[in-house]
């Protein structure tokens, strides 16, 4: 005899059966090729066709398996800004530079007459301000006030800072001015917004706005169990948190770390990525969501958290010289360089890189995201770096053109 509970097992299969089949035309095939000159190109590529996609000078947030490009996201496209300015450095091509400056002008155009950074795309009915994506903006603001020089970025970054600032508990954390779309009593990846307002107050050498993120980083490390993982920090399982949102906390507490030579938050994030160097597999693979043991509780790869993953152990590497670091960089850009589709028709996928891997992951499902693609960037940027750091600029494939 079928109980309810195995019913409705069944239906969910099913509906997820039905939904591969719908998707399944659409599915990237990428096509074993590892060369990071290539996947880096490409998917600069991609990023230069989100931003173009639509009427502002946004980024797309991305787009679903068969559709096209979705509206701009202001949340992304501000920490879509330095990698810009990383690749214009990288290519010495003056393009990127001028696309970043647009993005915080657009940025600025949009801001939220609070100060803040509205949730969610640029679309939405009714705009509410959100805590994290005015850190993520505050970033991009924070490298174009050091890159481009002009007034209007640092006054939108003061009024964005002012409001993270005035909305912060005593104890560093943020309940007030979280997102709608989060669970505001699991925010810990916050911390990544404080290395926003951290940046900038170093960038204008304002020293209220680093003490702040500090106080942040601060409340944050009480929240770490002894084997690196995070309590209360998920947009939807604080049990089960995704990797993207513990790769968040990782970025923020060593961001905050190097910028104020903390080595006690460095260590902090030292202790997570041990475990996530333990936790991955020989090809690169690491679940896409981890329980409080530091074990995988699902048999997808969030492919966003993974290439932020390589972000911090080649960051960690630069600051320890520990080879296991650079192993591990190598070993999950490869894992994510073969997930990558740079040969389909469609502008939408070619280049871009998927929430999760298979695409039915829950992360991200069935759609190519602009900030999956952003942290792919970086990593293999990074990697580079790590590898040949007195190497010129690549020859050959010029970026855009197809």
């Amino acid at each position: 005899m079928t109980t309810r509970s195995g019913i409705k097992r069944i239906i969910n299969m099913s509906s997820e059966f039905l939904d591969r089949l719908k998707y399944r035309k659409y599915f990237p095939r990428p096509d074993g090729n590892t060369a990071l000159d290539w996947h880096i190109a490409e998917a600069a590529a991609w990023l230069i066709r989100a931003q173009d996609c639509g009427e502002d000078r946004g980024v797309s947030y991305g787009a679903q398996l068969g559709n096209g490009f979705l509206p701009s996201y202001p949340e992304t496209t501000g920490y879509i800004i330095p990698t810009f300015l990383e690749l214009a450095q990288h290519y010495g091509d003056y393009q990127y530079l001028q696309r970043a400056i647009e993005m915080g002008k657009w940025e600025v155009s949009i801001q939220m007459s609070c100060g803040a950074v509205m949730a969610g795309r640029v679309n939405v009915a009714d705009p509410q301000p959100a805590m994290f994506n005015t850190g993520q903006v505050l970033l991009g603001w924070s490298a174009l006030v050091k890159a481009a020089h002009e007034e209007q970025f640092r006054q939108a970054g003061v009024r964005a800072a002012d409001w993270m600032v005035a909305n912060q508990e005593p104890d560093g954390n943020w309940i007030r001015g979280n997102s709608p779309f989060a669970d505001a009593n699991a925010t810990l990846y916050n911390v990544k917004a404080a290395w926003g307002l951290a940046d900038f107050g170093a960038a204008t050498g304002t020293s209220d706005y680093v003490e702040a993120a500090l106080r942040n980083a601060q409340y944050t490390v009480l929240h770490q169990r002894s084997n690196g993982w995070f309590e209360k920090c998920c947009l939807t399982d604080p049990d089960h948190p995704l990797l993207h949102t513990l790769a968040y906390t990782m970025q923020g507490l060593l961001g905050i770390g190097r910028l104020t030579g903390r080595t006690d938050l460095i260590g902090a994030v030292e202790t997570t990525a041990e475990s996530l160097l333990h936790l991955m597999d020989d090809h690169g693979f690491i679940p896409g969501r981890i329980d409080s043991g530091f074990r995988g509780s699902v048999d997808w790869c969030c492919l966003t958290g993974s290439a932020q993953t390589s972000v911090v152990w080649a960051e960690l590497h630069e600051i320890t010289g520990k080879p296991r670091y650079l192993d591990g960089v190598r070993n999950i850009n490869r894992y994510l360089m073969l997930c990558h589709d740079t040969s389909s028709p469609d502008p939408t996928v070619r280049g871009g890189l998927t929430g999760s891997w298979p695409v039915w992951g829950d992360y991200g499902q069935y759609m190519v995201l602009n900030w999956a693609t952003k942290f792919f960037v970086d990593a293999l940027l990074l990697q580079k770096r790590l590898l040949s750091p007195a190497t010129g600029r690549p020859q050959g494939w010029v970026p855009g053109a197809r």
